[in-house]
Protein backbone atom coordinates (compact mmCIF):
# COMPACT_ATOMS: atom_id res chain seq x y z
CA UNK A 1 0.00 0.00 0.00
CA UNK A 2 1.37 3.36 -0.52
CA UNK A 3 1.28 5.81 2.25
CA UNK A 4 0.85 9.15 2.93
CA UNK A 5 0.54 11.44 6.30
CA UNK A 6 1.47 8.84 8.45
CA UNK A 7 4.48 8.79 10.74
CA UNK A 8 5.74 6.62 14.11
CA UNK A 9 2.89 6.76 16.68
CA UNK A 10 3.84 9.06 19.61
CA UNK A 11 2.76 10.89 22.19
CA UNK A 12 1.39 14.37 22.51
CA UNK A 13 4.35 15.22 23.47
CA UNK A 14 6.02 13.90 20.14
CA UNK A 15 7.83 11.41 22.15
CA UNK A 16 7.17 7.66 21.01
CA UNK A 17 5.43 5.58 24.21
CA UNK A 18 3.86 2.54 23.07
CA UNK A 19 0.74 1.20 24.36
CA UNK A 20 2.09 -0.69 27.57
CA UNK A 21 3.47 2.60 28.81
CA UNK A 22 0.38 4.31 27.94
CA UNK A 23 -0.53 6.78 30.57
CA UNK A 24 -2.88 6.23 33.37
CA UNK A 25 -4.20 6.42 36.41
CA UNK A 26 -4.72 2.94 37.38
CA UNK A 27 -2.08 0.69 38.92
CA UNK A 28 -0.88 -2.79 37.86
CA UNK A 29 -3.24 -5.44 36.80
CA UNK A 30 -6.12 -2.80 37.40
CA UNK A 31 -4.60 -0.64 34.19
CA UNK A 32 -5.53 -3.74 32.01
CA UNK A 33 -8.54 -5.38 32.63
CA UNK A 34 -10.67 -1.82 33.23
CA UNK A 35 -8.65 -0.37 29.97
CA UNK A 36 -10.96 0.10 26.94
CA UNK A 37 -7.83 0.32 24.40
CA UNK A 38 -8.43 -2.52 21.53
CA UNK A 39 -4.39 -3.65 21.64
CA UNK A 40 -4.78 -4.58 25.76
CA UNK A 41 -8.07 -6.21 25.34
CA UNK A 42 -6.11 -8.05 22.77
CA UNK A 43 -3.47 -9.12 24.98
CA UNK A 44 -6.35 -10.16 27.58
CA UNK A 45 -7.90 -12.60 25.09
CA UNK A 46 -4.69 -14.52 24.69
CA UNK A 47 -3.69 -14.46 28.30
CA UNK A 48 -6.94 -16.27 29.17
CA UNK A 49 -7.43 -17.94 25.86
CA UNK A 50 -4.50 -19.67 26.48
CA UNK A 51 -5.14 -20.98 29.87
CA UNK A 52 -8.23 -21.82 29.12
CA UNK A 53 -6.44 -23.94 26.49
CA UNK A 54 -4.08 -25.38 28.41
CA UNK A 55 -6.51 -26.73 30.81
CA UNK A 56 -8.53 -28.30 28.56
CA UNK A 57 -5.09 -29.98 26.87
CA UNK A 58 -4.77 -32.01 29.63
CA UNK A 59 -8.41 -33.14 29.78
CA UNK A 60 -7.33 -34.08 26.44
CA UNK A 61 -4.17 -35.92 27.17
CA UNK A 62 -6.20 -37.23 29.99
CA UNK A 63 -8.81 -38.88 28.03
CA UNK A 64 -5.71 -40.48 25.54
CA UNK A 65 -4.76 -42.13 28.63
CA UNK A 66 -7.74 -43.53 29.55
CA UNK A 67 -7.92 -45.02 25.84
CA UNK A 68 -4.38 -46.61 25.59
CA UNK A 69 -5.44 -50.00 25.96
CA UNK A 70 -9.20 -51.30 26.31
CA UNK A 71 -11.15 -51.77 30.15
CA UNK A 72 -10.19 -48.99 32.50
CA UNK A 73 -6.97 -47.57 33.11
CA UNK A 74 -7.14 -44.10 34.96
CA UNK A 75 -10.66 -43.12 35.53
CA UNK A 76 -13.95 -44.68 35.44
CA UNK A 77 -16.86 -43.85 33.36
CA UNK A 78 -18.20 -41.06 34.81
CA UNK A 79 -15.58 -39.26 35.27
CA UNK A 80 -14.21 -39.98 31.78
CA UNK A 81 -17.95 -38.72 30.29
CA UNK A 82 -17.04 -35.50 32.61
CA UNK A 83 -13.73 -34.91 30.86
CA UNK A 84 -14.48 -35.36 27.66
CA UNK A 85 -17.40 -32.75 28.20
CA UNK A 86 -15.40 -30.34 29.92
CA UNK A 87 -12.30 -30.71 27.23
CA UNK A 88 -15.35 -29.92 24.52
CA UNK A 89 -16.90 -26.88 26.29
CA UNK A 90 -13.55 -24.90 26.83
CA UNK A 91 -11.99 -25.91 23.49
CA UNK A 92 -15.20 -24.93 21.53
CA UNK A 93 -16.55 -22.25 23.48
CA UNK A 94 -13.64 -20.76 25.37
CA UNK A 95 -10.64 -21.24 22.72
CA UNK A 96 -11.27 -21.76 18.83
CA UNK A 97 -14.75 -19.89 18.93
CA UNK A 98 -13.68 -16.55 20.58
CA UNK A 99 -9.81 -17.42 18.89
CA UNK A 100 -8.72 -15.35 16.30
CA UNK A 101 -11.04 -12.84 16.39
CA UNK A 102 -11.03 -12.11 19.64
CA UNK A 103 -7.35 -11.40 19.95
CA UNK A 104 -6.22 -10.99 16.77
CA UNK A 105 -9.27 -9.34 15.50
CA UNK A 106 -9.52 -6.84 18.11
CA UNK A 107 -5.44 -5.96 18.25
CA UNK A 108 -4.74 -5.59 14.28
CA UNK A 109 -8.38 -4.56 13.20
CA UNK A 110 -7.76 -0.90 13.64
CA UNK A 111 -4.42 -1.42 12.80
CA UNK A 112 -4.96 -2.91 9.36
CA UNK A 113 -7.68 -0.53 8.45
CA UNK A 114 -6.50 2.78 9.90
CA UNK A 115 -7.92 3.33 12.69
CA UNK A 116 -7.55 4.43 16.38
CA UNK A 117 -9.78 1.76 17.93
CA UNK A 118 -12.92 -0.17 17.52
CA UNK A 119 -16.07 1.81 17.32
CA UNK A 120 -17.11 0.88 20.84
CA UNK A 121 -14.30 0.73 22.92
CA UNK A 122 -16.45 0.39 26.51
CA UNK A 123 -18.10 -2.74 24.43
CA UNK A 124 -15.17 -4.29 23.86
CA UNK A 125 -13.88 -4.29 27.20
CA UNK A 126 -17.37 -5.75 28.06
CA UNK A 127 -16.83 -8.22 26.04
CA UNK A 128 -13.80 -9.34 27.39
CA UNK A 129 -15.60 -9.57 30.93
CA UNK A 130 -18.36 -11.61 29.95
CA UNK A 131 -15.94 -14.11 28.08
CA UNK A 132 -14.26 -13.98 31.93
CA UNK A 133 -17.47 -14.71 33.31
CA UNK A 134 -19.21 -17.07 31.30
CA UNK A 135 -15.67 -19.00 31.83
CA UNK A 136 -15.83 -19.19 35.20
CA UNK A 137 -19.09 -19.82 35.49
CA UNK A 138 -18.94 -22.66 33.51
CA UNK A 139 -15.81 -23.69 35.32
CA UNK A 140 -17.30 -23.49 38.73
CA UNK A 141 -19.07 -26.62 38.33
CA UNK A 142 -15.72 -28.85 38.91
CA UNK A 143 -16.49 -27.38 42.22
CA UNK A 144 -20.19 -27.65 43.14
CA UNK A 145 -21.88 -30.67 44.54
CA UNK A 146 -22.82 -33.20 41.39
CA UNK A 147 -19.70 -32.71 39.85
CA UNK A 148 -19.16 -31.26 36.33
CA UNK A 149 -21.67 -32.07 33.56
CA UNK A 150 -21.45 -35.44 31.34
CA UNK A 151 -23.50 -34.59 28.44
CA UNK A 152 -21.02 -33.95 26.25
CA UNK A 153 -20.39 -30.27 24.29
CA UNK A 154 -23.21 -30.46 22.92
CA UNK A 155 -25.78 -31.04 25.50
CA UNK A 156 -28.07 -33.25 23.66
CA UNK A 157 -31.44 -33.70 25.16
CA UNK A 158 -32.74 -36.28 26.88
CA UNK A 159 -29.46 -36.15 28.31
CA UNK A 160 -28.80 -33.33 29.49
CA UNK A 161 -32.31 -32.77 31.01
CA UNK A 162 -32.17 -35.79 33.01
CA UNK A 163 -28.83 -35.95 34.41
CA UNK A 164 -27.98 -35.08 38.16
CA UNK A 165 -24.83 -33.47 37.74
CA UNK A 166 -24.33 -29.75 37.18
CA UNK A 167 -25.73 -29.04 34.10
CA UNK A 168 -27.20 -25.71 34.73
CA UNK A 169 -23.71 -24.03 35.27
CA UNK A 170 -22.22 -25.23 31.81
CA UNK A 171 -25.49 -23.98 30.01
CA UNK A 172 -25.29 -20.37 31.50
CA UNK A 173 -21.83 -20.03 30.91
CA UNK A 174 -22.05 -20.82 27.06
CA UNK A 175 -24.97 -18.15 27.48
CA UNK A 176 -22.76 -15.92 28.67
CA UNK A 177 -20.13 -16.44 26.48
CA UNK A 178 -22.70 -16.39 23.21
CA UNK A 179 -22.99 -12.65 24.54
CA UNK A 180 -19.97 -11.93 24.38
CA UNK A 181 -19.53 -13.10 20.83
CA UNK A 182 -22.48 -11.26 20.12
CA UNK A 183 -20.90 -7.79 21.09
CA UNK A 184 -17.60 -8.57 19.32
CA UNK A 185 -19.54 -8.92 15.91
CA UNK A 186 -21.06 -6.06 16.44
CA UNK A 187 -18.76 -3.80 16.99
CA UNK A 188 -16.18 -5.03 14.29
CA UNK A 189 -18.70 -5.07 12.15
CA UNK A 190 -19.39 -1.21 13.13
CA UNK A 191 -15.56 -0.43 12.51
CA UNK A 192 -15.43 -1.87 9.24
CA UNK A 193 -18.22 -0.08 7.93
CA UNK A 194 -17.48 3.62 9.98
CA UNK A 195 -13.71 4.06 10.74
CA UNK A 196 -11.69 2.61 7.44
CA UNK A 197 -8.85 5.05 6.61
CA UNK A 198 -9.35 7.67 4.01
CA UNK A 199 -8.89 5.69 0.37
CA UNK A 200 -9.23 2.27 1.89
CA UNK A 201 -11.90 1.42 -0.34
CA UNK A 202 -14.01 -2.19 0.74
CA UNK A 203 -11.44 -3.57 -2.05
CA UNK A 204 -8.25 -2.12 -0.77
CA UNK A 205 -9.17 -3.93 2.74
CA UNK A 206 -6.81 -6.76 3.77
CA UNK A 207 -8.57 -10.25 3.57
CA UNK A 208 -8.17 -10.74 7.37
CA UNK A 209 -10.53 -8.36 7.60
CA UNK A 210 -13.00 -9.81 5.02
CA UNK A 211 -12.89 -12.57 7.04
CA UNK A 212 -13.64 -11.07 10.52
CA UNK A 213 -16.35 -8.95 8.69
CA UNK A 214 -17.67 -12.08 7.60
CA UNK A 215 -17.55 -13.67 10.86
CA UNK A 216 -18.98 -10.61 12.17
CA UNK A 217 -22.49 -11.48 10.41
CA UNK A 218 -22.62 -14.91 11.54
CA UNK A 219 -21.79 -13.99 15.13
CA UNK A 220 -24.92 -11.39 15.18
CA UNK A 221 -27.12 -13.37 13.52
CA UNK A 222 -26.36 -17.45 14.49
CA UNK A 223 -25.02 -17.04 18.27
CA UNK A 224 -28.78 -16.09 20.01
CA UNK A 225 -30.32 -18.96 18.07
CA UNK A 226 -28.19 -21.17 20.44
CA UNK A 227 -28.28 -18.91 23.23
CA UNK A 228 -31.87 -19.13 22.93
CA UNK A 229 -31.56 -22.89 23.20
CA UNK A 230 -29.95 -23.37 26.08
CA UNK A 231 -31.96 -21.38 27.52
CA UNK A 232 -34.96 -23.22 26.82
CA UNK A 233 -32.93 -26.28 28.34
CA UNK A 234 -32.55 -24.75 31.55
CA UNK A 235 -35.79 -24.04 31.85
CA UNK A 236 -36.88 -27.34 31.34
CA UNK A 237 -34.70 -28.09 33.88
CA UNK A 238 -35.83 -25.98 36.61
CA UNK A 239 -39.51 -25.96 35.67
CA UNK A 240 -40.48 -29.44 33.80
CA UNK A 241 -41.67 -27.71 30.91
CA UNK A 242 -41.92 -30.41 27.89
CA UNK A 243 -39.97 -28.45 25.11
CA UNK A 244 -37.41 -30.75 24.25
CA UNK A 245 -37.92 -33.71 26.50
CA UNK A 246 -39.55 -36.51 24.86
CA UNK A 247 -40.68 -37.91 28.40
CA UNK A 248 -42.88 -34.63 28.57
CA UNK A 249 -44.80 -34.01 25.46
CA UNK A 250 -41.38 -32.55 23.99
CA UNK A 251 -39.17 -33.52 20.86
CA UNK A 252 -35.92 -34.23 21.14
CA UNK A 253 -35.15 -33.29 17.11
CA UNK A 254 -36.52 -29.70 17.80
CA UNK A 255 -33.39 -29.52 20.24
CA UNK A 256 -30.68 -30.97 17.53
CA UNK A 257 -32.21 -28.49 14.65
CA UNK A 258 -31.60 -25.18 16.95
CA UNK A 259 -28.54 -26.55 18.01
CA UNK A 260 -26.82 -27.00 14.93
CA UNK A 261 -28.84 -24.14 13.14
CA UNK A 262 -26.34 -22.11 15.60
CA UNK A 263 -23.11 -24.82 15.92
CA UNK A 264 -22.74 -25.13 12.00
CA UNK A 265 -22.33 -21.38 11.32
CA UNK A 266 -19.91 -21.68 14.42
CA UNK A 267 -17.60 -23.73 12.62
CA UNK A 268 -17.50 -20.75 10.14
CA UNK A 269 -16.87 -18.31 13.19
CA UNK A 270 -13.69 -20.74 13.98
CA UNK A 271 -12.64 -21.36 10.45
CA UNK A 272 -13.02 -18.02 8.74
CA UNK A 273 -10.80 -16.29 10.59
CA UNK A 274 -7.87 -18.63 10.22
CA UNK A 275 -8.68 -18.43 6.45
CA UNK A 276 -8.08 -14.79 6.88
CA UNK A 277 -4.71 -15.24 8.61
CA UNK A 278 -3.45 -17.46 5.86
CA UNK A 279 -4.57 -15.38 3.65
CA UNK A 280 -2.13 -12.70 5.07
CA UNK A 281 0.45 -15.06 5.57
CA UNK A 282 1.42 -16.69 2.62
CA UNK A 283 1.52 -13.28 0.59
CA UNK A 284 4.34 -12.17 2.42
CA UNK A 285 6.61 -15.44 2.81
CA UNK A 286 5.98 -15.34 -0.97
CA UNK A 287 6.89 -11.82 -2.12
CA UNK A 288 3.81 -11.98 -4.24
CA UNK A 289 0.59 -10.09 -4.25
CA UNK A 290 -2.26 -12.49 -3.49
CA UNK A 291 -3.61 -14.59 -6.24
CA UNK A 292 -7.39 -13.92 -6.89
CA UNK A 293 -8.04 -11.67 -4.23
CA UNK A 294 -11.73 -10.21 -4.90
CA UNK A 295 -12.74 -13.83 -5.36
CA UNK A 296 -11.08 -14.94 -1.67
CA UNK A 297 -12.76 -11.84 0.01
CA UNK A 298 -16.47 -12.90 -2.03
CA UNK A 299 -15.79 -16.52 -1.00
CA UNK A 300 -15.67 -15.60 2.95
CA UNK A 301 -19.05 -14.62 2.53
CA UNK A 302 -20.41 -16.90 0.43
CA UNK A 303 -19.02 -19.63 3.24
CA UNK A 304 -20.72 -17.44 5.88
CA UNK A 305 -24.06 -17.60 4.19
CA UNK A 306 -24.29 -20.90 2.50
CA UNK A 307 -22.76 -22.41 6.14
CA UNK A 308 -25.72 -20.94 7.63
CA UNK A 309 -27.98 -23.72 5.34
CA UNK A 310 -26.19 -26.84 6.07
CA UNK A 311 -26.87 -27.56 9.32
CA UNK A 312 -28.98 -30.78 9.03
CA UNK A 313 -25.90 -32.79 7.63
CA UNK A 314 -25.73 -33.60 11.29
CA UNK A 315 -28.65 -35.31 11.37
CA UNK A 316 -29.06 -37.87 8.70
CA UNK A 317 -29.67 -40.55 10.75
CA UNK A 318 -32.77 -38.55 12.75
CA UNK A 319 -35.15 -40.21 10.02
CA UNK A 320 -35.99 -36.92 8.01
CA UNK A 321 -37.22 -37.10 4.82
CA UNK A 322 -35.48 -37.79 1.60
CA UNK A 323 -35.81 -35.16 0.06
CA UNK A 324 -34.46 -33.20 2.83
CA UNK A 325 -31.43 -35.18 3.06
CA UNK A 326 -30.52 -35.23 -0.55
CA UNK A 327 -31.30 -31.03 -0.25
CA UNK A 328 -28.89 -31.24 2.35
CA UNK A 329 -26.37 -32.76 0.79
CA UNK A 330 -26.22 -31.22 -2.25
CA UNK A 331 -26.12 -27.98 0.09
CA UNK A 332 -22.95 -29.81 1.70
CA UNK A 333 -21.39 -30.14 -1.51
CA UNK A 334 -21.62 -26.35 -2.39
CA UNK A 335 -20.26 -25.15 0.67
CA UNK A 336 -16.99 -26.92 -0.61
CA UNK A 337 -16.51 -24.67 -3.66
CA UNK A 338 -15.75 -21.05 -1.62
CA UNK A 339 -13.72 -23.45 0.78
CA UNK A 340 -11.87 -25.06 -2.68
CA UNK A 341 -11.76 -21.59 -4.10
CA UNK A 342 -9.60 -20.27 -1.21
CA UNK A 343 -6.81 -23.43 -0.75
CA UNK A 344 -6.63 -23.04 -5.17
CA UNK A 345 -5.98 -18.88 -4.73
CA UNK A 346 -3.42 -19.55 -1.69
CA UNK A 347 -1.47 -22.22 -3.92
CA UNK A 348 -1.68 -20.00 -6.85
CA UNK A 349 -0.08 -17.41 -5.27
CA UNK A 350 2.30 -19.53 -4.14
CA UNK A 351 3.17 -20.72 -7.51
CA UNK A 352 6.78 -18.98 -8.82
CA UNK A 353 6.87 -17.27 -5.61
CA UNK A 354 10.01 -16.03 -3.40
CA UNK A 355 8.75 -18.86 -0.75
CA UNK A 356 10.90 -18.30 2.80
CA UNK A 357 9.61 -20.82 5.19
CA UNK A 358 9.79 -19.00 8.30
CA UNK A 359 7.42 -20.36 11.37
CA UNK A 360 4.45 -18.33 10.11
CA UNK A 361 4.93 -19.92 6.59
CA UNK A 362 5.41 -23.65 8.11
CA UNK A 363 2.35 -22.97 9.71
CA UNK A 364 0.35 -21.60 7.14
CA UNK A 365 1.11 -24.69 4.78
CA UNK A 366 0.47 -27.24 7.34
CA UNK A 367 -2.96 -25.42 7.85
CA UNK A 368 -3.39 -25.76 4.17
CA UNK A 369 -2.78 -29.58 4.08
CA UNK A 370 -4.38 -30.33 7.54
CA UNK A 371 -7.83 -28.49 6.20
CA UNK A 372 -7.56 -30.45 2.87
CA UNK A 373 -7.79 -33.63 4.77
CA UNK A 374 -10.41 -32.22 6.58
CA UNK A 375 -12.70 -30.88 3.92
CA UNK A 376 -12.37 -34.13 1.67
CA UNK A 377 -13.58 -36.04 5.07
CA UNK A 378 -16.30 -33.51 5.37
CA UNK A 379 -17.45 -34.32 1.80
CA UNK A 380 -17.57 -37.62 2.44
CA UNK A 381 -19.55 -37.06 5.15
CA UNK A 382 -21.93 -35.28 2.64
CA UNK A 383 -22.46 -38.35 0.63
CA UNK A 384 -25.77 -40.35 2.29
CA UNK A 385 -24.76 -43.22 1.59
CA UNK A 386 -21.29 -43.18 3.20
CA UNK A 387 -22.65 -41.11 6.16
CA UNK A 388 -24.76 -43.87 7.32
CA UNK A 389 -21.71 -45.49 8.12
CA UNK A 390 -19.24 -43.30 9.22
CA UNK A 391 -22.22 -40.99 11.75
CA UNK A 392 -21.53 -40.66 15.18
CA UNK A 393 -17.94 -43.64 15.02
CA UNK A 394 -14.53 -42.07 15.77
CA UNK A 395 -14.28 -41.13 11.29
CA UNK A 396 -16.26 -37.79 12.79
CA UNK A 397 -13.64 -37.00 15.77
CA UNK A 398 -11.06 -37.37 13.19
CA UNK A 399 -12.67 -34.59 10.89
CA UNK A 400 -13.47 -32.17 13.73
CA UNK A 401 -10.13 -32.37 14.74
CA UNK A 402 -8.67 -31.82 11.54
CA UNK A 403 -11.18 -29.18 10.60
CA UNK A 404 -10.76 -27.66 14.26
CA UNK A 405 -7.59 -27.94 15.62
CA UNK A 406 -5.57 -28.72 12.33
CA UNK A 407 -7.12 -25.47 10.50
CA UNK A 408 -8.04 -23.11 13.17
CA UNK A 409 -5.36 -24.32 15.82
CA UNK A 410 -2.97 -23.89 13.34
CA UNK A 411 -4.06 -20.82 12.05
CA UNK A 412 -3.87 -19.58 15.67
CA UNK A 413 -0.08 -20.71 15.41
CA UNK A 414 0.52 -18.94 12.91
CA UNK A 415 -0.95 -15.65 13.74
CA UNK A 416 0.84 -16.12 16.86
CA UNK A 417 4.32 -16.56 15.07
CA UNK A 418 3.21 -13.75 12.91
CA UNK A 419 2.52 -11.09 14.67
CA UNK A 420 3.93 -11.79 17.93
CA UNK A 421 6.73 -8.95 16.78
CA UNK A 422 3.79 -6.45 16.19
CA UNK A 423 2.42 -7.50 19.09
CA UNK A 424 5.48 -7.35 21.62
CA UNK A 425 8.09 -5.81 19.92
CA UNK A 426 10.46 -8.63 20.66
CA UNK A 427 11.54 -11.56 18.11
CA UNK A 428 11.95 -15.18 19.43
CA UNK A 429 13.92 -18.37 18.51
CA UNK A 430 13.30 -19.04 14.93
CA UNK A 431 15.12 -22.84 15.49
CA UNK A 432 13.26 -23.25 18.41
CA UNK A 433 9.56 -22.42 16.85
CA UNK A 434 10.82 -24.68 13.78
CA UNK A 435 11.41 -27.64 16.53
CA UNK A 436 7.74 -27.32 18.03
CA UNK A 437 6.28 -27.15 14.54
CA UNK A 438 7.63 -30.01 13.34
CA UNK A 439 7.20 -31.97 17.25
CA UNK A 440 3.41 -30.28 16.59
CA UNK A 441 2.54 -31.21 12.97
CA UNK A 442 4.36 -34.81 13.68
CA UNK A 443 1.99 -35.62 16.95
CA UNK A 444 -0.82 -34.07 15.48
CA UNK A 445 -1.05 -36.87 12.28
CA UNK A 446 0.04 -39.27 14.37
CA UNK A 447 -2.57 -38.44 17.19
CA UNK A 448 -5.61 -37.86 15.13
CA UNK A 449 -5.55 -39.69 11.79
CA UNK A 450 -5.62 -43.29 13.01
CA UNK A 451 -9.61 -42.10 14.03
CA UNK A 452 -10.19 -42.12 10.58
CA UNK A 453 -9.15 -45.91 9.80
CA UNK A 454 -11.04 -46.88 13.49
CA UNK A 455 -14.04 -45.11 12.60
CA UNK A 456 -14.30 -46.36 9.32
CA UNK A 457 -13.67 -49.92 10.70
CA UNK A 458 -16.97 -49.06 12.89
CA UNK A 459 -15.40 -47.52 16.74
CA UNK A 460 -18.43 -45.29 18.30
CA UNK A 461 -17.45 -42.28 19.47
CA UNK A 462 -17.70 -40.86 22.98
CA UNK A 463 -17.03 -44.98 24.36
CA UNK A 464 -15.11 -45.11 27.39
CA UNK A 465 -14.21 -48.71 26.74
CA UNK A 466 -13.99 -50.34 23.24
CA UNK A 467 -12.92 -53.99 21.56
CA UNK A 468 -9.54 -55.60 21.41
CA UNK A 469 -9.73 -54.89 17.44
CA UNK A 470 -9.59 -51.25 17.92
CA UNK A 471 -6.20 -51.35 20.61
CA UNK A 472 -3.76 -51.13 17.77
CA UNK A 473 -5.16 -47.73 16.29
CA UNK A 474 -6.15 -46.01 20.03
CA UNK A 475 -2.37 -46.96 21.02
CA UNK A 476 -0.88 -44.78 17.64
CA UNK A 477 -3.43 -42.30 18.83
CA UNK A 478 -2.52 -41.89 22.26
CA UNK A 479 1.41 -42.03 21.39
CA UNK A 480 0.92 -39.07 19.01
CA UNK A 481 -0.74 -37.01 21.92
CA UNK A 482 2.67 -37.49 23.64
CA UNK A 483 5.07 -35.93 20.91
CA UNK A 484 1.95 -33.21 20.22
CA UNK A 485 2.32 -31.76 23.91
CA UNK A 486 5.82 -31.55 24.13
CA UNK A 487 5.57 -29.65 21.11
CA UNK A 488 3.25 -27.00 22.49
CA UNK A 489 4.91 -27.04 25.42
CA UNK A 490 8.51 -26.17 23.34
CA UNK A 491 6.38 -23.37 21.37
CA UNK A 492 4.80 -21.93 24.42
CA UNK A 493 8.12 -21.92 26.28
CA UNK A 494 10.26 -19.95 23.03
CA UNK A 495 7.46 -17.34 23.12
CA UNK A 496 7.26 -16.81 27.14
CA UNK A 497 11.63 -16.25 27.02
CA UNK A 498 11.36 -14.31 23.93
CA UNK A 499 8.99 -12.06 26.21
CA UNK A 500 11.48 -12.18 28.68
CA UNK A 501 14.66 -12.33 26.24
CA UNK A 502 14.04 -11.57 22.97
CA UNK A 503 15.72 -9.07 20.39
CA UNK A 504 13.89 -5.75 19.51
CA UNK A 505 11.64 -6.46 16.93
CA UNK A 506 11.60 -4.17 13.92
CA UNK A 507 8.54 -2.08 12.81
CA UNK A 508 8.22 -5.17 9.62
CA UNK A 509 10.48 -7.76 10.17
CA UNK A 510 9.20 -9.69 7.51
CA UNK A 511 8.40 -7.47 5.03
CA UNK A 512 4.65 -7.12 4.99
CA UNK A 513 2.60 -4.43 2.87
CA UNK A 514 -0.59 -3.64 5.21
CA UNK A 515 -0.54 -0.83 7.57
CA UNK A 516 0.02 -2.35 10.70
CA UNK A 517 3.71 -3.20 9.77
CA UNK A 518 4.11 0.47 8.76
CA UNK A 519 4.26 1.61 12.65
CA UNK A 520 6.52 1.24 15.27
CA UNK A 521 7.12 -2.61 17.35
CA UNK A 522 4.79 -2.46 19.62
CA UNK A 523 2.32 -0.21 18.16
CA UNK A 524 2.17 3.66 19.99
CA UNK A 525 -1.76 3.70 22.45
CA UNK A 526 -3.59 6.11 19.98
CA UNK A 527 -1.67 3.62 16.86
CA UNK A 528 -1.36 6.59 14.09
CA UNK A 529 0.22 10.10 14.65
CA UNK A 530 -2.10 11.37 11.67
CA UNK A 531 -4.37 8.63 9.91
CA UNK A 532 -2.95 7.40 7.15
CA UNK A 533 -4.38 7.91 3.65
CA UNK A 534 -4.66 4.37 1.15
CA UNK A 535 -3.53 4.79 -2.48
CA UNK A 536 -2.55 1.66 -3.54
CA UNK A 537 -3.87 -1.74 -3.98
CA UNK A 538 -3.39 -3.98 -1.18
CA UNK A 539 -0.70 -6.63 -1.39
CA UNK A 540 1.59 -4.62 -3.43
CA UNK A 541 5.20 -6.26 -3.26
CA UNK A 542 6.53 -4.32 -6.15
CA UNK A 543 8.86 -2.70 -4.12
CA UNK A 544 10.02 -6.26 -2.77
CA UNK A 545 12.83 -8.07 -4.94
CA UNK A 546 13.48 -12.06 -3.84
CA UNK A 547 12.43 -11.16 0.17
CA UNK A 548 14.99 -8.26 0.41
CA UNK A 549 13.04 -4.65 -0.08
CA UNK A 550 14.70 -2.65 -2.93
CA UNK A 551 16.97 0.27 -1.49
CA UNK A 552 16.43 3.31 -4.29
Amino acid sequence: MMLTDIKSGNGHNGEYIDFYNAPTKRKGIFKWIFSTDHKRIGILYLVSLLTFFSVAVIFGFLMRLELIAPGKTIMDPQTYNQIFTLHGVIMIFLFIIPGIPAVFGNFLLPLMIGARDVAFPRLNLLSWWLFILGGFVAVISLFLPGGPADTGWTFYIPYSVRTNTNVIPALMGAFILGFSSILTGLNFITTIHRMRAPGMSWFKMPLFVWSLYATGWIQILATPIVGITLLLVAIERWFGVGIFDPALGGDPILYQHLFWIYSHPAVYIMILPAMGVISEVIPVFSRRTIFGYKFIAFSSIAIAFFGSLVWAHHMFTVGMSGTAMWIFSLLTFLVAIPSAIKVFNWVSTLYKGSIELEPPMLFALAFIFNFTIGGFTGLMQGALSLNIHIHDTYFIVGHFHYVMFGGTGFGIFAAIHHWFPKMFGKMYNKRNAKISFALILGGFQLLYFPMFIMGYLGMPRRYYDYLPEFHIWHLLSTIGSWILIPGLILMFVNLIMALKKGQRAEANPWGGVTLEWTIPSPPSFENFEKIPVVEKEPYDFTHYELGEEVKN
